[in-house]
């Protein structure tokens, strides 16, 4: 077995809408980035990349490559497990948090378990999404941007 860790961060701007987890979230601000800037699912990447000794999300899905602007992440957290399986991998479990101060995103937990759980061929059982504030310190706690953070166990597939 493999472990890997994987963090991000991307900060708030108006006028896009606000993704985590693959799931859109009512508020007045969005994240800023290159793709939908869905900071759990880059953490996640950043993860499962670096459990298989493959890289960061930017060495795969570069943010100066025009194929990746705008693009879903769920997208490219796609092409991350077909990377995984092509070395040999397989998804053992995922435990990730994100860090952000509003808008509160707790009800929305399940449906990105759900979501992401599907894309990574694993039972939500073996993903756990949490989410925290910074008790209004540093730039989440100021509401400049949003954090998550990822740690992911990968394993051998079975030939």
């Amino acid at each position: 077995m493999r472990i890997g860790f994987g963090h991000d961060v991307h900060a708030f701007v108006s006028g896009r809408p606000l993704v985590i987890g693959g799931v859109r979230i009512p508020f007045d601000r969005g994240l800023a980035g290159h793709s939908d800037a869905d900071v759990l699912i880059h953490a996640i990447i950043d993860a499962l990349l670096g459990a298989a000794g493959l890289g960061d999300i930017g060495r795969h899905f570069p943010d100066n490559d025009p194929q990746y602007y705008n693009m879903d992440s769920s997208v490219l957290l796609a092409k991350t497990i077909d990377k995984l399986s092509d070395a040999g991998y397989v998804v053992g479990n995922v435990d990730a948090s994100i860090c952000l101060q509003r808008p509160l995103v707790s009800h929305y937990i399940p449906e990105m378990q759900r979501l992401l759980a599907g894309i990574m061929r694993i039972d939500t059982g073996r993903l756990s999404v949490k989410a925290t504030t910074t008790e209004h310190l540093g730039f989440v706690g100021r509401e400049e941007g949003a954090a998550a953070y990822a740690v992911a166990l990968i394993l051998p597939s079975a030939s």
